[in-house]
């Protein structure tokens, strides 16, 4: 899968309408370096992970480029943190999209949207949160759909992941980050090297080894040629999926890391 980059713009896959771009360097200043995705099928629009108030505006406006918000049918949301979703209000004012999220936040996202719900643009909020059971489903897009893959405890209790079965690209949110300010365009070539950017990240963040084997198990059942996390750099092909795959069924992290 060829992948693509210029001006922190990355084409992860462009194929008959279908299209998967990631926003690489939106953020600026003291934010965590955080990846947004735009998923493109035959003209309708889907928005992973929009972050807040820094990424709001550059995000718009490399959109534009690409589809009239009038097109911009959802945005999937891994879970409920400030550079995954604080951004909401604005693209409830200016879109008619709908949020897709765990159940466990949909009554919560009132409470970062407040000045939608109260200003002239407002209306019935959760009207617009498709609120997804801890199974998971698949949630109809363009000609086809996007899979929400449950992760729950990874890093949040209420989580999940987006698979596209179109380009086989499986949006991992906070699992596979890495803390690099740079090359985050650029896939993972040497694992072991890759290994000191995300190790201390998943052992604070992830709730234990069992949940990260479980989820593990659940990806190898899947398709999957590309695992794009929402931070830092994406690993491309099976073999780099599988090497990540077993660091993580063996990784102690979380309260396996507890002691008095």
């Amino acid at each position: 899968m060829a992948i693509t980059s210029s001006d922190g713009v990355t084409i992860l896959y462009d194929h008959n309408g279908h299209q998967c771009i990631s926003f690489n360097h939106l953020v600026e200043g003291y934010g965590i370096q955080s990846n947004q995705f735009l998923i493109i099928d035959n003209g309708r629009a889907g928005l992973i992970d929009p972050g807040g108030d820094l990424t709001y505006t550059p995000l718009n406006i490399e959109i534009g480029k690409r589809v009239k918000l009038t097109e911009l049918d959802y945005i999937f949301a891994s879970h409920q943190d400030p550079d995954i979703i604080a951004s909401l209000p604005r693209w409830m004012m200016h879109t008619q999209c709908q949020v897709v999220t765990s159940k466990l936040w949909s009554r919560f996202l009132p409470h970062l949207a407040s000045s939608f719900v109260t200003s002239k643009f407002g209306g019935n909020l959760q009207g617009r949160i498709i609120g997804l059971p801890d199974e998971g489903g698949k949630i109809e897009f363009g000609r086809s759909y996007i899979q929400a893959v449950p992760a729950h405890f990874l890093h949040s209790v209420g989580n999940f992941q987006f698979y596209d079965p179109v380009s086989k690209i499986l949006f991992s949110g906070d699992m596979g980050a890495s803390l690099v300010d740079d090359d985050a365009d650029k896939p993972v070539t040497d694992f072991q090297q890759h290994v000191s950017y995300m190790r201390g990240f998943h052992q604070r963040y992830m709730a234990s080894n069992k949940v990260g084997r479980i989820w593990a198990n659940r990806v190898r059942r899947l398709d999957v040629e590309m695992l794009v996390p929402q931070h830092g750099s994406p690993f491309v092909g099976k073999e780099m999926i599988n090497e990540f795959l077993n660091w993580i069924s063996e990784l102690p992290c979380g309260i396996d890391l507890i002691n008095e």
